[in-house]
Order: C-alpha cells, then structure tokens, then sequence
C-alpha cells in the first residue's frame, strides 16, 4: 500500500500538504514530518520496523498521529547507525529539563532500551523493548515492506499491532484493536481472493 500523507485530506489538527505530509498539533512542537525521519534512517542503514500509528495508516487505519515510532535492533552495529540518524534529526529527550545531560551515542542506546524524542521533524520515538513482542527479529519477520509518504520501510504486520495496542489496553488502544481486526479480517479475505484466483488460473 502507498501511503501518501498529502492526498489523505484533513484530520483532526492535521493538515495534509502537496509536498508530503505534516501533521501538526501546535501543543506537540514541530509538525511531524515522517518523509524526512524515515529517509534519514534508511539512509543510516538503521536496521528497524515502523510500529504505532503510522504502522496502522499502512494497513488502512483512519486514526490520525502525531509521532513516528519505530522498533530497532539492538546490535552494537545498529546502535551507532541509529545515534548517526539522530544527531542528524538533532533530537532533544521530550520532557526533560534542559539543563539535563543526555549523551548520545551507542552506550547510552545500550544501557537503555526505549527513548522518546523530540526532532526537527518532529515526535519521534524509538523502541528496544516491544509490549506485546517476544523479540525484535519476531517482529521484523513478519513486517512487510510498504511505502509511507514515498518512503519504502519496514511496517509491523496488523497482526503484530493488534498485539501490542492489546497489551497497551489503554481506552485509545482498544478502540484501535476493534478497527485493526477489521483490517485483518479484511486482509485475509484478500489473500484467500487472491490464492482462489491462482488456483483457478493454474487449473487450466
């Protein structure tokens, strides 16, 4: 599916614009702007899976977000493609003091796991540890490859996302799983379509 955030029209404190997708809610800081974080870590070659919002916009949900989250492996290698990714999006820790030290580099992603962010291009969180998930590389096997806003990336499977809202249980997060087994139902009548239709045409 090719999710391009400019045709999608107007959300609630959104605005979608012809030159990629903004979205913005003057409350949360700049307007995220996933395009250029999604570019800039595929650029690093930052090994990772979109999860969150934006995962279930991919597979056709119609709640708005205002933040990229992504999984990412924790392999000593990806580590310092991710801190490269970051100091280039020059991400302060959301909601910290600024007088607060906050040292980026690999030790720091090591000795921690999951770390919320504020960018140049907005919200951007990044997840070590997945509720819901047993591991990363379980994740990651079952993402398929989708294009957000032009940007060919990793998505979580609705599978996979209607896990981790169901472990999150928080109100948004139910709602979300009512409308996310909706779109899986959807999509394995899809698939069952398609395999019918092969079946057929190999059949003679």
């Amino acid at each position: 599916m090719l999710i391009s955030f400019g045709a999608i029209g107007e959300w609630p404190l959104a605005v979608g614009l012809s030159d990629g997708m903004t979205l913005k809610d003057g409350s949360l800081g700049p307007p995220l702007q996933p395009a250029r974080l999604l570019e800039i870590l595929n650029r690093h070659g930052v090994d990772f899976v979109v999860v969150g919002g934006l995962a279930g916009l991919a597979h056709g949900s119609s709640y708005p977000t205002f933040d990229l989250d992504v999984a990412y492996a924790r392999s000593e290698a990806n580590l310092h493609c991710m801190v490269k990714a970051l100091e280039e999006m020059d991400v302060t820790l959301r909601g910290a003091p600024p007088e607060l030290s906050f040292q980026l580099d690999a030790r720091t992603l090591a000795n921690g796991a999951n770390f919320t962010f504020d960018s140049a291009f907005g919200r951007f969180d990044i997840l070590g540890d997945i509720d819901g998930m047993r591991d990363y590389e379980s994740l990651r096997s079952r993402a398929c490859v989708e294009k957000i806003d032009g940007v060919a990336v990793r998505v979580a499977s609705i599978d996979h996302l209607i896990a981790m809202k169901r472990t999150a249980n928080r109100p948004k997060d139910r709602l979300a799983v009512e409308e996310y087994i909706v779109i899986a139902d959807e999509q394995q009548r899809l698939a069952q379509e398609e395999a019918g239709d092969g079946d057929a045409g190999s059949g003679g």
